[in-house]
């Protein structure tokens, strides 16, 4: 039964995981950027959540889609003043750049709102509890997989079925062919930026009602480990993102339940190492040679 336990706990925070590794396989995918700001934004939509409940006096849904809507202009200026310019410079600069606007972002934060954690409302979701096969399961872990399972779908939806999914597609694939086919390359990148970014957005106000508690430097380890997810599954690859932090937050979990919660954090860079040595393309990824 402490199994099932651990395996529901762990997937409930593999899916918060892969919401955020979503944004950084997207944005990989179209410039082959790892946009090392992703994680910020988490934190963003986690306190535009937490305002929006607590100041707007706002339900979980309406303050869910706020922080999506936030996240994905926030996404879109990010790209536009920070990385456009460097759209065609080495990557080395656009990697240097996107751990400078990460910085930016945290202690722009801590200037405006001080550095003091915030607590989310426990009434902000219903909370009951079920028993499934044993073990006892509440509601909010619940709501987290319902609601991370939905935005993956709609996400397949809009790659798969939408002219602007086609054209993300499209821009991936051979961005400079995209451009002759008269493919918008520049709103298409800003629309990918905007898509992970909302994720990310939802990601953190799922985060805040989990967890609770939220802070400015939130965003750095949930960052990285999203990131590790995204490699895992084979970065520029959009299932391998979502399988990659479920098995990131099982592995997580399970961990801790064999007692060794203080290498919690640490399995995951474990992960890293492993996948890095033994398979470099992810579990979905393919080797492609690259010439120099």
């Amino acid at each position: 039964m402490e199994f099932v336990q651990q395996l529901i706990n762990g997937i409930s925070l593999g899916s918060i995981y892969a919401l955020i590794a979503l944004g950084y396989t997207m944005v990989y995918g179209i410039i082959k950027l790892i946009n090392f700001a992703h994680g910020d934004v988490f934190m963003v939509g986690a306190f535009v959540g937490f305002y929006a409940i607590t100041g707007l006096g706002l339900g979980f849904v309406p303050a869910l889609l706020i922080a999506m809507v936030v996240c994905a202009i926030f996404g879109m200026l990010i790209e536009r003043i920070a990385y456009k310019p460097l759209r065609n410079a080495t990557r080395i600069a656009a990697l240097i750049t996107a751990i400078g606007v990460s910085l930016l972002i945290e202690y722009g934060t801590i200037y405006i709102r001080g550095p003091q954690p915030e607590a989310y409302p426990g009434d902000a979701v219903p909370t009951k509890t079920f028993e499934i096969f044993g073990a006892t399961v509440n509601s909010q872990s619940l709501l987290i997989l319902g609601v991370s399972l939905g935005l993956m779908i709609l996400l397949q939806f809009i790659v798969h079925r939408t002219k602007i999914g086609k054209a993300m597609r499209a821009v991936s694939f051979d961005a400079e062919a995209a451009r002759l086919m008269g493919i918008n390359v520049d709103n298409t990148i800003s629309a990918t930026f905007a898509i992970g970014s909302a994720l990310a957005g939802a990601a953190g106000v799922i985060f805040g009602i989990y967890y609770i508690k939220i802070e400015p430097l939130m965003g750095i380890i949930p960052g990285l480990k999203a990131f590790v997810a995204a490699v895992l599954g084979g970065i520029g690859i959009i299932p391998g993102a979502m399988v990659g932090g479920l098995v990131l937050g099982v592995v997580e979990s399970l961990v801790s339940a064999v007692g060794y919660s203080l290498w919690r954090d640490g399995v995951a860079f474990v992960v890293l190492i492993l996948i890095l040595i033994f398979k470099p393309s992810g579990l979905f990824g393919k080797n492609i040679r690259e010439k120099v």
